[in-house]
C-alpha cells in the first residue's frame, strides 16, 4: 500500500469533532499534517477540543481569525497556498461547508494534489447561505468525495458528479460513538446546573440568518422563553453580541426558565444534549448529533441539508416562528422508530481505505 501525505484542514467547532476519528485512522498508514485555520481562534470554540478529544496539535495554526466572506476566504487562501506549497501532499482533505473548506477546495484545485470532501453532496437549497455555496463548489472541485448518505451520492449524481464518490457514512456518529460514555463518566455538567436527564431543553443559536436579524431573533428567544422546561442555553460569541445589540439580551437573562452558559466543552455538550427532552438549533451538526443520541430535536432554520432526519420525524423545521417553536417545544406525540441513516460508526475507516485505494490507483 502506498503511504500518502494527507494535508488536513479545519477551522471550525464542527470540523474538531468531525476530525479526530479521521485522524485516527489516517495516521495509522498514512502521513497527515493537521492544519487550524483559526477560523474559530478562541479556546472555549477550539482549543478545548484539541484537549478533549486527543486531537494532534496541528502543525500550522494560520491565526486567520474573523472577518468578511470574502476578505477571511481570501486571506485563508493566501495563507495555505503557501503551505501546500511547502508541504506538497498528495491529497487535501476538507470538511463540511465552512469558508475554511472552501479556501482550501480553490487551492487544492489549482494545484496539484487531490482534493477530497468528507461530507459531499449535502444541500439545502438555500443559496442565500453562505455554507451552500461552500459545499456545492466544493464538491464540484473535488476528486473524492465522501458523501455520509445514499442521498447525498444522489444528489452529485443528479448534478453530473459520480467518479470518485463513496458512500461512507457520517463521521460525526463515529465521534458521538466514541465520546458518548466518556461524557456520561467524566462531564459534571448536570450535576453543576443542577439538572436531571429528560428534565430541559437544551437550546444553540449560532447562524448569521438568524443572529443577524432582529425579527427572527427576537422570535427565536420568544419561542423559547415560553418553554415549560428549563432551556439551557450556551451562547456563542456571535450570538451574545447579536442579543446585546438588538437589546433582547435581557429577554433571554430576565426569562426564569432560561439558563445562560458559556460556550461548553464538547464531553459537556455531548452529556447535555444526551440527556436533554429535546433540543432547539439551527446547527447542522446537532441535528445529527440528536439523531444519534435519540434526542427530540427542532430546528430554528426554514431548511436542512440533513433532509433525512426531518422525513423520518425525528426532527422538525420551525424556521425562526414564536409561535411553531412553541408548539414543537409542547409536542408530545411519541416518537416513530428510528431508522438507520447514516452508516454504522465506522466512516473513517471507510474514508482511509477511499484514500488507499486512490493511493494505490
Amino acid at each position: 500500500m502506498s503511504r500518502l501525505k494527507v494535508l488536513s484542514v479545519v477551522g471550525a467547532r464542527p470540523q474538531f469533532i468531525k476530525a479526530f476519528p479521521v485522524s485516527d485512522a489516517l495516521r495509522r498508514d498514512h502521513d497527515e499534517v493537521l492544519v487550524h485555520t483559526g477560523q474559530h481562534y478562541d479556546e472555549s470554540m477550539s482549543g478545548v477540543f484539541f484537549d478533549e478529544l486527543a486531537i494532534p496539535e496541528p502543525d500550522y495554526n494560520l491565526g486567520v481569525g474573523s472577518g468578511g466572506h470574502a476578505a477571511q476566504t481570501a486571506e485563508m487562501m493566501t495563507r495555505l497556498d503557501g503551505v501546500v506549497a511547502d508541504e506538497a501532499p498528495d491529497v487535501v482533505l476538507v470538511y463540511g461547508d465552512t469558508n475554511s473548506t472552501l479556501a482550501a477546495a480553490l487551492v487544492a484545485a489549482k494545484r496539484d494534489p487531490a482534493l477530497a470532501h468528507v461530507e459531499a453532496g449535502l444541500r439545502s437549497h438555500n443559496w442565500a447561505m453562505p455554507e451552500e455555496v461552500n459545499r456545492v463548489l466544493t464538491d464540484h472541485c473535488s476528486d473524492l468525495l465522501f458523501a455520509p448518505s445514499e442521498s447525498a451520492a444522489e444528489t452529485l449524481a443528479a448534478e453530473g458528479i459520480r467518479n470518485g464518490v463513496s458512500v461512507t457514512g457520517d463521521v460525526q456518529y463515529d465521534a458521538v460513538l466514541r465520546v458518548r460514555e466518556a461524557a456520561r463518566e467524566r462531564s459534571s455538567i448536570l450535576d453543576d446546573l443542577d439538572l436531571r436527564d429528560g428534565e430541559y431543553v437544551l437550546a444553540t443559536v449560532h447562524r448569521a440568518a438568524n443572529t443577524d436579524d432582529r425579527d427572527r431573533l427576537g422570535g427565536i428567544v420568544e419561542g423559547l422563553a415560553s418553554s415549560e422546561l428549563p432551556v439551557v442555553f450556551p451562547v456563542h460569541p456571535r450570538t451574545e453580541g447579536a442579543l446585546e445589540a438588538s437589546g433582547l439580551w435581557s429577554r433571554l437573562a430576565d426569562a426564569e426558565n432560561v439558563v445562560l452558559v458559556e460556550p461548553v466543552g464538547y464531553l459537556d455538550f455531548v452529556r447535555l444534549l444526551d440527556g436533554a427532552e429535546r433540543v432547539a438549533t439551527d446547527s447542522g451538526g446537532v441535528q445529527k448529533e440528536a439523531f444519534y443520541l435519540d434526542t427530540r430535536c427542532l430546528t430554528l432554520r426554514d431548511e436542512t441539508e440533513w433532509t433525512e432526519t426531518v422525513d423520518a420525524g425525528w426532527n422538525v423545521l420551525v424556521g425562526a416562528d414564536a409561535a411553531a417553536i412553541r408548539a414543537a417545544l409542547a409536542d408530545d406525540d411519541p416518537l416513530p422508530e428510528k431508522p438507520s441513516l447514516y452508516g454504522d460508526g465506522s466512516a473513517a475507516e471507510r474514508i482511509v481505505a477511499a484514500l488507499s485505494e486512490y493511493g494505490d490507483a
